[in-house]
C-alpha cells in the first residue's frame, strides 16, 4: 500500500484509476464494477473516485473512451503508410487477422463496451467516434458505402476470430475483394 505522502503527490492517480477500471471490467464486467472495487485495484483512497469522476458513468465513459481511442490508434497506425487501394485491402486483411481483441482482456472489454453502448445512449458517442474514425481511414481509398461495408466486415470477422472461429486468410481476402469489387 502506498504511503499517505506518496498518495498526496500522485500525478498518475487518475490514469491508474482508469487502468484499474478497465482491468475490473475485464475481470467482473460492468455490472461488477464499483467505485470501491476500482479504488482497491488502483490502490487509491475511495474518496479519489469522486475527486476525479462525476460518478460511475463518468468513470466508465472515460475508461471506455481510452479503450476506443487505443483501438482507433491501432487502425490508424495500420493504415498510415498505405498508398493505394490494393495496399488498403491488404492492410484491412491484416487488421482483421490480428490487430484487435488479441487478448481475452480486450475481448471482454470490447463486449462490455458493446453492451453498455447498446443499453445506455450516453455511451453511443464513443461507438460513433470509433466507427467514424474507421470509416475516415477507409474513405481515403474507398467510397462511403464501401468503407461502411468494410468497417462492418472488420467488426464481424474480428468478433468471429475472438470467439474462436477465425476466417482463413484466403476467406478474409475474398470477402474484401467482393466488397471492394477488386
Amino acid at each position: 500500500m502506498a504511503s499517505s505522502q506518496s498518495r498526496r503527490n500522485d500525478p498518475e492517480r487518475k490514469q491508474r484509476i482508469i487502468d484499474a477500471c478497465l482491468d475490473v471490467i475485464a475481470e467482473r464486467g460492468v455490472a461488477g464494477t464499483s467505485h470501491r472495487v476500482v479504488a482497491a485495484k488502483a490502490d487509491v483512497p475511495l474518496g479519489s473516485m469522486t475527486y476525479y469522476f462525476d460518478g460511475m458513468d463518468d468513470l466508465l465513459h472515460q475508461a471506455f473512451s481510452q479503450f476506443v481511442q487505443r483501438s482507433i490508434d491501432v487502425f490508424a497506425a495500420r493504415m498510415a503508410d498505405v498508398s493505394g487501394t490494393e495496399e488498403a485491402c491488404e492492410a484491412v486483411a491484416r487488421h482483421i487477422e490480428g490487430d484487435l481483441l488479441t487478448t481475452s482482456r480486450d475481448f471482454t472489454i470490447n463486449l462490455e463496451f458493446y453492451t453498455i453502448a447498446a443499453r445506455n445512449v450516453a455511451f453511443r458517442d464513443l461507438s460513433e467516434q470509433w466507427m467514424a474514425a474507421s470509416r475516415a481511414e477507409l474513405e481515403r481509398f474507398f467510397d462511403t458505402d464501401t468503407a461502411r461495408l468494410l468497417d462492418a466486415l472488420v467488426e464481424g470477422l474480428t468478433l468471429h476470430r475472438a470467439f474462436g472461429n477465425p476466417a482463413s486468410p484466403a476467406a478474409i481476402r475474398t470477402a474484401i475483394r467482393r466488397i471492394t469489387g477488386r
